[in-house]
């Protein structure tokens, strides 16, 4: 630390009078430090300080420099890179072929993952450090988390999961000079001691029963062998796509899912009043209560919107789980709340992306805010002990060796 003289001093030596000077004199004295520590590192490797002859016990000695231009926090910094005679000296703190040393990388990733666009991006560390960024070199910075993405997607996952919820959200992509329709397939896991995971992100052309098949069958080879209550939207052959996979899992259709699809073609004169007369049903104490409310919907309103009816009764065997269950796992399952509330997460980052390049542009971004949700999920889900112990209840062979 310099004193306030030595400060004084150094500001009258430098002529220092605008912040401007400031950054110059900076910048000069990063590449002084970046030149001496490489200047030291080659003295490390060749075992002898230069002009030390005394102590040399090496045939190898410096053989020059090369010239270099490296971008830094105080913009384009020039060093001159220190060579050996046998050619094998790799500096550490400029490496070959390193041309930057500077946060940039990780403020590009950062940025990128908050949604902001290529040019805004440019816009940014233009104004900030000077530096002048290509959107191929946005591109290619982002594109090395890639083989952290897929690292993360392959990972090994627990053997038992207690609740997971499957949905979809979708986004519209380029593909072969077209912009097509893409399904972004998340699980989301509560395993066995509470805590919730994204379990996985998979990039499909709209949502099918048949790519969540592949979607089971790849949780199931990461080590997923068991899944007590699947909680899924009302996606035709859903169903036999989890007994493929997972026989013994219970399946929840999503309630907010089968009201949202019920009152799709109600007349709005009539909205206020469907749904209202759909709530008994599903905020029952019981199944048999449900059941009559769903007869009391059909007697007043089955007339005029059959399918509704017909909707209820067809996915009844699914949508009547939760009623066997105390509420607070049937807060729990009753509905994808879970999963929505991530998606919401998720669209706050991508609203400002109409389209995306490609399937990984669109991954990519996925994966980065799932890292900043994971983040907030510390702890366990509420009153989790009491929910486990009426687990255990329910499925005693499956749950009791996870009991304390």
């Amino acid at each position: 630390m310099l004193t306030r003289e030595q400060m004084k001093d150094f500001i009258k030596e430098n002529e220092i009078q605008t912040v401007d000077d400031i950054q110059r004199v900076l910048k000069d004295l990063f590449a002084e430090t970046l030149q001496g520590m490489l200047e030291a590192e080659l003295d490390t490797h060749l075992g002898y300080e230069k002009h030390d002859d005394n102590n040399k016990s090496t045939e190898n000695r410096r053989n020059g420099h090369s010239s270099k231009s490296v971008r830094s926090d105080y913009g384009e910094v020039d060093i001159d890179v220190p060579r050996d005679r046998s050619g094998d000296f790799a500096p550490v703190i400029v490496k070959k072929g390193q041309r930057n040393v500077t946060g940039i990388e990780d403020q590009i990733i950062a940025l990128y993952s908050k949604g902001i666009s290529t040019r805004d991006i440019q816009s940014h560390l233009e104004q900030l450090y000077g530096i002048e960024v290509s959107p191929t070199l946005i591109s290619n910075i982002t594109n090395k988390i890639m083989p952290t993405i897929k690292e993360w997607q392959s990972r090994p996952l627990q053997s038992t999961y207690a609740f997971v919820f499957l949905d979809a959200i979708h986004y519209k992509v380029k593909q072969d000079g077209m912009i097509v329709n893409k399904a972004s397939y998340m699980v989301i896991g509560i395993d066995m001691d509470g805590r919730k995971d994204v379990l996985g992100i998979w990039i499909g052309e709209n949502e099918t029963a048949k790519f969540w098949l592949v979607v089971l069958n790849e949780l199931k080879n990461r080590g997923v062998e068991d899944i007590l209550i699947i909680s899924v939207d009302n996606l035709k052959g859903f169903n036999e796509a989890i007994s493929a996979c997972y026989p013994k899992s219970e399946i929840q259709k999503c309630i907010v899912h089968q009201v949202r699809n019920s009152v799709r073609f109600v007349n709005y004169k009539d909205l206020k009043k469907v749904t209202s007369a759909l709530k008994p049903i599903y905020s029952a104490a019981s199944e048999a209560s449900g059941r009559e409310a769903l007869e009391e919907f059909n007697r007043v309103w089955g007339s005029k919107y059959p399918l509704i009816v017909n909707s209820w009764e067809n996915n009844w065997p699914e949508l009547s789980t939760f009623f066997k269950y105390p509420p607070e796992i049937r807060k729990i399952i009753y509905t994808t709340n879970i999963i929505e509330s991530y998606h919401r997460q998720l669209r706050k980052v991508t609203k400002g992306k109409a389209i995306f390049p490609t399937d990984d542009a669109l991954l990519k971004m996925l994966y980065l805010v799932t890292q900043d949700v994971l983040k907030k999920w510390t702890g366990r889900v509420h009153n989790w002990g009491q929910i486990l112990l009426q687990l255990s209840v329910f499925f005693p062979d499956r749950v009791n060796r996870y009991l304390p």
